[in-house]
């Protein structure tokens, strides 16, 4: 109790000398980042997870070619579960002589359990919220039936032994998912109609569901319990399915605001470093006189330990306080981005701060405080006398392994935090080599300049270890807004654009070869629309290297509906523009006798494909045998036409295809009534919905980036002034002597913004080099983004650092430019 009292003492004592004051700051930034990002994300989540259930209509469902066994509904009401059930199949629908194959859902009372349904009165007419569901003898078409059939709401069609009367244009279901392109378009019936129809016989391809929702702890509970039945006709889906274009958007969102409290972190640990130094060189003279009454190194160590540890409690509760504060501030921006208000937030992101706040302090403070016991009692005497250093493995290694446990906290990616890690320590030896080049450089430069500019020069080469240090620090920092301002204006922009607001909102499928002109020319003239058309044909993956594909032999689900379904395949002379080579390289009209194609990453690691296997897809009854050329990354939340597989032209030209378009159409629904009319077997799809989803989230998540980066610009600006108060003492030392021997303080001032200048810009350069190379690397490696390279970075950072380390730099010695020099000279 004695040594905490005499260590609170003490850290009270020595508050007003500024070190310690930076510290607390320091912490304070990097858990109020942490925090505020865990709190902000940890509801995001919880809302995310409602939202995704809204896109599976429920909670969980049950899915299996089997009917559901009653006694699993039954399971489910126990644990206080909300069921319904559907059931799908496909059969042709029939009005007057025309027939069309139909993708048919029956839904009973209470679907859907998440999300609502949403109709139109007319075709492409203003939509609303269903409140009720068809009732018997009645159904709802979408678009592409009334199209294909000819239909209008109110007529009557046939299906099986029943008919039913169409009394709405189905506009929206929360549980549509799948690609829209490969299923045969919906009539949503009653479920009290199925057994009228007679469609449902011994053997009929149908697939039956069972909704589920509830209390997340509940839904926990019973899920738990059928995966213990290992039942393999049942399919279990929960919110990890949610719809990839909406996931994609918030994964993206999630890295962004990750990456700003990671880089926070990194900077405060860079400031409680820096300001940690200075610590403990101002207390060398006080655990001498400590020594020479018989403290020892461990009393030494325990006090100073006690001291980081309360600072780092008191940071963190404030910094948890602050972050909590702020994450309200960022729900506040986000409104909208779950379409619902945001629920409360856990706890877990307080001991996550705490955690942080200790981390931060003990792994990048205690290492400049361990020397504090080797200071020698004969330092009394001799004040030259300083202690031992460690060894810089020593000294560093334990920072880098606190920021090596931080960062996977905050940012729940692995390779993001690998790029991030190995970004911010390259980044550290790239500015400290060039600092070390660049103050060589200048000591050529000592005897060509004026006598200000050879003090400010020989200043900064006398004290290279420290000059470094300070670029090190201050253009970390700066790299930094740098940075911050490059991904706003760059990366931002750049991801924001991939969905401008004049993105594909409807696509045209079924074109017959003989249309494609015609097509053209109709939406050049009546929507003013310039648009491509792309071939397509469908073939059914039959075999890989010979051996037959069975979609039963994947484990993961996905590859088991890929395996299992048909594909949209295309040719290509040129490789699109959302796309990428990965591996392997693209054709560029070169021609070799064999069929090529072009794979889309994810598909292939689904289906564990790889460069120079043999494929066979049954294309119309024939086999088609190629090889994979190239692998590709596809950027599908651009909306655009793109395909999993594409094959050199001249492959596919043989077989019969249909072409498919995109295209941006604003208010004027009437266009698409008149292409319907003109072209009667197109079919028109309308996604304008889940772009408009895209887009909220889109621009909410640029706004709640913005706001967690101010938290990293701060502690940039900690960083700055912590290390510009690593040579305050020496800096007040020689002005007071320089006084002494007849230097006027115009002199003395002349000769410090000099050295500034110099520093200042030297720390520039480095800064907009490093911050150019991380921003291509952020964006070629995570984001997936184009490089954009802003040639103005490379005149504003110099500018601006030599301003800002001027002004701080001669603000931080005005106080010993103002003290006489035998206060100064009396103390050393």
């Amino acid at each position: 109790m004695q040594t905490f009292r005499l260590a609170l003492h003490s850290l009270k004592r020595d508050w007003r000398s500024g070190e310690v004051g930076l510290i607390a700051a320091a912490v304070v930034i990097a858990v109020a980042s942490m925090t505020s990002v865990g709190f902000f994300t940890d509801r995001v989540h919880k809302a995310l997870g409602r939202q995704a259930t809204e896109l599976l209509a429920a909670d969980l469902v049950l899915d299996s070619r089997a009917p559901i066994p009653h006694r699993l509904r039954t399971d489910a009401r126990e644990h206080g579960l909300d069921t319904t059930e559907t059931l799908r199949f496909r059969s042709v629908v029939v009005r007057d002589d025309k027939l069309q194959m139909a993708e048919v859902k029956a839904v009973e009372a209470g679907y859907p359990l998440r999300g609502s349904l949403r109709t139109a009165s007319t075709l492409f007419g203003r939509e609303s919220v269903a409140a009720t569901l068809p009732q018997p003898g009645q159904a709802w078409a979408d678009a592409r039936l009334l199209q294909a059939l000819g239909m209008q709401v109110g007529d009557r069609i046939t299906l099986g032994k029943s008919t039913l009367t169409v009394s709405a244009v189905l506009t929206y279901e929360p549980d549509r998912g799948g690609d829209l392109f490969n299923i045969a378009p919906r009539l949503l019936i009653n479920l009290a109609d199925v057994p009228a129809t007679g469609l449902i016989l011994p053997g009929s391809r149908v697939r039956y569901s069972l909704l589920l929702s509830g209390a997340a702890d509940s839904i926990a509970a019973f899920r738990n319990k059928i995966d213990q039945r290992d039942d393999p006709e049942l399919r279990i889906e929960g919110i990890r399915d949610a719809r990839p274009e909406l996931k994609r958007a918030l994964e993206r969102s999630e890295q962004f605001l990750g990456l700003a409290a990671l880089v926070s972190i990194a900077l405060a640990g860079l400031a409680v470093a820096m300001s940690a130094q200075r610590y403990a060189l101002r207390h060398y003279d006080h655990c001498a006189i400590m020594r020479c009454l018989g403290a020892g190194q461990g009393l030494i160590t325990r006090l100073y330990l006690v001291q980081l540890l309360a600072l780092a409690l008191l940071g963190s509760a404030a910094g948890c306080m602050l972050g909590y504060i702020a994450q309200a501030a960022l729900a506040t921006l986000a409104v909208g981005m779950a379409g619902e208000a945001l629920p409360s937030p856990s706890t877990a992101p307080l001991l996550t701060g705490l955690a942080t706040g200790l981390v931060t302090v003990l792994g990048f403070a205690m290492p400049p405080l361990l020397r504090l016991r080797r200071v020698a009692p004969l330092r009394v005497l001799r004040r030259d006398l300083a202690p031992a250093p460690l060894s810089a493995t020593a000294t560093y290694s334990l920072a880098v392994l606190a920021l090596a446990v931080l960062t996977p906290w905050q940012s729940g990616n692995l390779r993001l935090t690998a790029y991030v890690f190995a970004g911010i320590l390259a980044t550290l030896f790239l500015l400290a080599l060039g600092a070390r080049l660049l103050i060589r450089q200048l000591r050529r430069l000592r005897t060509r300049a004026g006598a200000a500019f050879r003090f400010g020069l020989a200043n900064i080469t006398r004290r290279a270890d420290l000059s470094t240090a300070q670029i090190l620090g201050i253009g970390l920092g700066v790299m930094v807004m740098l940075l911050l301002t490059l991904i706003r204006t760059d990366l931002l922009d750049t991801w924001r654009d991939r969905l401008p607001p004049d993105a594909p909102n409807y696509f045209l499928i079924n074109i017959q070869p003989s249309q494609a002109q015609s097509v053209r020319a109709f939406l050049r003239d009546r929507a003013g629309v310039g648009t491509e058309l792309y071939p397509m044909v469908r073939g059914r993956l039959t075999a890989v290297n010979g051996k037959p594909v069975d979609p039963d032999s994947y484990e993961e689900p996905r590859a088991q509906r890929l395996a299992a379904r048909d594909f949209n395949l295309s040719w290509a002379d040129t490789l699109p523009p959302d796309n990428r080579i990965t591996a392997g390289r693209w054709w560029d009209d070169e021609k070799t006798g064999q069929t090529r194609f072009s794979v889309e990453e994810g598909i292939a690691r689904s289906l564990h494909l790889k460069l120079g296997d043999t494929l066979t897809y049954t294309v119309a009854g024939q086999a088609l045998n190629g090889v994979i050329a190239s692998l590709r990354w596809v950027d599908w939340d651009s909306f655009n036409v793109n395909f999993f597989v594409i094959a050199d032209p001249g492959s596919l030209e043989n077989f019969p295809a249909t072409y498919i378009s995109s295209f941006h159409l604003g208010a004027n629904k009437q266009v698409l009534l008149d292409l319907v009319r003109q072209f009667p077997s197109i079919s028109v799809i309308d996604v304008d919905a889940i772009l408009t989803q895209v887009r909220r989230i889109m621009d909410q998540v640029v706004r709640t980036i913005e706001f967690v980066f101010g938290f990293t610009v701060l502690a940039g600006v900690i960083v700055l002034l912590a290390a510009l108060q690593t040579t305050h003492d020496e800096r007040s030392r020689e002005s007071a002597l320089l006084c002494a021997l007849g230097a006027s303080r115009r002199q003395i001032l002349a000769g410090l913004s000099a050295e500034f200048i110099c520093l200042g810009l030297l720390t520039g350069v480095l800064a907009a080099f490093a911050a150019t190379a991380v921003e291509a690397v952020l964006a070629s490696l995570i984001f997936k983004m184009d490089i954009v390279v802003n040639p103005r970075v490379w005149l504003i950072a110099p500018l601006v650092c030599t301003v800002v380390v001027t002004v701080c730099g001669l603000a931080g010695t005005r106080r010993a430019l103002l003290t006489p020099p035998m206060t100064v000279l009396g103390r050393a």
